[in-house]
């Protein structure tokens, strides 16, 4: 009986010493992974506000002027850097984007959610998935080769445009406007519907009424992480969107954004010289504008009422 007693007290201290064992392991790997990406994004963002402040400290260019200036042309006798018109161009394309992904991406989650919960979840659902694992350069390449013939044929212009960026970069933030969207409907406490529809409301003023403002601020949080998506894409925006540096006067004519002109100079520029350093600036306004997205949704997050 003693025998027996000390044997479990061994094992009970064994199994003790191995869960205190087991939570500081764990404890060091997730702080040791905090610790990486904190260091990591810190790292990052000096290292870009460094070289991308270069331009200005350095080469003694204009801040305001490289912001407003529209013209762009860093290799004649007399360099000139505005960068405005790719500022522009970004914000164009992302906006417009939006506009067409967030109607559909939305309406999709209430068909999937609300309307036909079922088959529609078992139709919708690998559409979404398929969109989410093609490459951007597929949606490049296929915009290309069909979507710029098309509007060159029956819109007009050169078919490299604005809209085209526009139509890939909105089939592009689809899936994950979409995704974000059919969560938060999902999220909705289920009584919100039960009691809109025992006060005699119908489907769709209970989707109108209820269900959409209660989930207004993780839609808005879908949408804008689209659009910081969409910002920061480069390659399937530079396959169709002309990359010229001229001001867009239509929907219809060529354009270029920061991405674009970032991949298509930075390898021809010599490390440190001052086109290669403005093109480093392009790249901290990028930065600058992904803390802003982040930002609101950190504002929107926070003002979820789920």
């Amino acid at each position: 009986m003693r025998n027996t007693t000390e044997l479990s007290s061994h094992r009970l201290l064994k199994s003790n010493k191995n869960r205190k064992d087991s939570e500081l392991k764990g404890n060091i790997i997730v702080k040791s992974s905090a610790i990486i990406i904190i260091t990591l994004t810190i790292a990052l963002t000096v290292f870009l506000s460094i070289k991308g402040l270069q331009s200005f400290i350095k080469n003694g260019i204009n801040p305001w002027d490289f912001i407003t200036g529209t013209n762009w042309n860093p290799t004649s006798e007399t360099p000139s850097f505005g960068s405005f018109n790719f500022i522009f161009g970004s914000f164009a394309v992302t906006m417009l984007s939006a506009l067409i992904a967030a109607p559909l991406g939305i309406g999709g989650a209430i068909f999937m959610t609300q309307i036909a919960p079922k088959w529609g979840n078992k139709l919708l659902r690998p559409v979404i998935e398929l969109l989410v694992g093609i490459p951007s350069v597929v949606y490049g390449f296929i915009g290309l080769s069909v979507l710029v013939p098309f509007i060159r044929n029956h819109v007009g212009g050169l078919g490299f445009s604005l809209l085209s960026g526009t139509i890939v970069l909105a089939i592009m933030i689809l899936p994950t406007v979409t995704s974000i969207s059919t969560d938060a409907l999902n999220a909705l406490p289920k009584n919100l519907r039960e009691g809109a529809y025992a006060l005699g409301a119908t489907r769709w003023q209970t989707i109108k009424k209820v269900l959409i403002p209660a989930a207004l601020p993780s839609l808005l949080t879908a949408i804008v992480l689209g659009m910081a998506r969409a910002f920061g894409e480069a390659l399937a925006v530079q396959m169709v969107i002309g990359n010229v540096s001229d001001f867009p006067n239509s929907i219809t004519d060529t354009a270029a954004t920061l991405t674009t002109i970032i991949t298509l100079n930075i390898g021809h520029t010599t490390y440190g010289s001052i086109e290669n350093n403005t093109l480093w600036s392009l790249g901290l306004i990028l930065l600058v504008m992904s803390f802003i997205f982040i930002l609101i949704i950190r504002f929107l997050s926070s003002r979820r009422k789920i």
